[in-house]
């Protein structure tokens, strides 16, 4: 190799040290460089800036698109005057002068003739009444009551008067209390006497009308009436009503012609048709058995123990 090759390959070697020690020195450089600005600005990166004087803050350096501008609220409705107080809006129905549709302190009446009746049978015709009403309320109520069969040609028979308070216990079913006379109607043993009334009434399952009641006499006498009736629609004015009626007492009243146990019960059927709803006559069967020490004494005092009667009347409420 000549003079002349030996000095490139000289050149080359050079240029090579020389860019492998520059950037070690290029890379050191920067970093002081940066730990100089560090140490200025509080920031790296941020060369060139002074820091504030003493006892002043700068603003913070954010970009508008950072800062987000308040939701502005909604202002007030047109009309709101600042009072918050609730108004009752106003009742149409009394506007326009309309009754209201629930009276329930109203005072109503009501008066039914169960039975008004004539009894036949043999050698038996009899007046029958079952008669009941009140005055009240929906939920309370004073009950009037009297039921009673008088047979003429023997000018006898039993009837009796209650007066009754009544309070609803249930949507269909009346509790009831008060005071209730009995009188037998004889010519030679007209005796009565008063009694106390516990007992319920209204509305049973499957439809069926019930009235019980326990009679609790001046000598501790305990007696009681149970009466079972349905009404059956065969058309809407023709009605078909089964009735059953059940007496019992717990101690014998022989001067009034009851005695111990069951005394006596009776059967109905009853067809009735509604002239109107108030109005009804009605014909129908009837089947009445005593029982027991009542069934002796009924005998001795000159009636029958069992007794099949064909009967007539009608039934009115008001």
């Amino acid at each position: 190799m000549n003079r002349t090759g030996r000095f490139i390959v000289l050149r080359v070697l050079v240029g090579a040290l020389a860019f492998s020690f520059a950037q070690p020195i290029v890379a050191g450089a920067a970093l002081a460089q940066a730990h100089s600005d560090h140490s200025a600005t509080g920031m790296p990166g941020m060369s060139g800036m002074t820091p504030p004087a003493t006892g002043t803050i700068p603003p913070p350096a954010t970009s508008p698109a950072a800062v987000q501008p308040a939701p502005s609220l909604p202002g007030p409705p047109p009309g709101f005057s600042g009072n918050t107080e609730v108004v009752k809006p106003s009742d149409p129905a009394k506007a326009a002068g309309w009754p209201s549709p629930v009276s329930d302190n109203a005072l109503q009446t009501f008066l039914l003739f169960d039975l008004f009746e004539f009894q036949h049978g043999a050698n038996v015709d009899a007046a029958r009444w079952d008669v009941l009403g009140w005055v009240g309320g929906d939920t309370e109520r004073i009950w009037f009551k009297s039921e009673g069969r008088y047979n003429g040609v023997l000018r006898a028979g039993e009837m009796d008067v209650q007066v009754l308070y009544g309070r609803l216990i249930s949507p269909f079913v009346d509790f009831q209390a008060g005071f209730r006379y009995e009188q037998q109607l004889s010519w030679d043993n007209g005796l009565g006497r008063p009694q106390a009334v516990v007992g319920v009434q209204g509305l049973v399952p499957y439809g069926m009308e019930l009235e019980a009641a326990i009679f609790v006499s001046q000598n501790g006498d305990v007696s009681g009436r149970a009466t079972l009736a349905q009404d059956f629609l065969l058309t809407q004015r023709l009605i078909l009503q089964p009735r059953f009626e059940i007496n019992g007492a717990v101690q014998s009243a022989t001067r009034y012609g009851v005695g111990a146990g069951v005394n006596d019960i009776e059967i109905g059927l009853r067809l009735r048709y509604e002239i109107v709803r108030e109005v009804a006559p009605y014909v129908g069967v009837s089947w009445l058995k005593s029982f027991g020490e009542t069934a002796n004494l009924r005998s001795v005092a000159g009636e029958s123990t069992s007794v099949f009667q064909l009967v007539a009347g009608i039934r009115m409420w008001f």
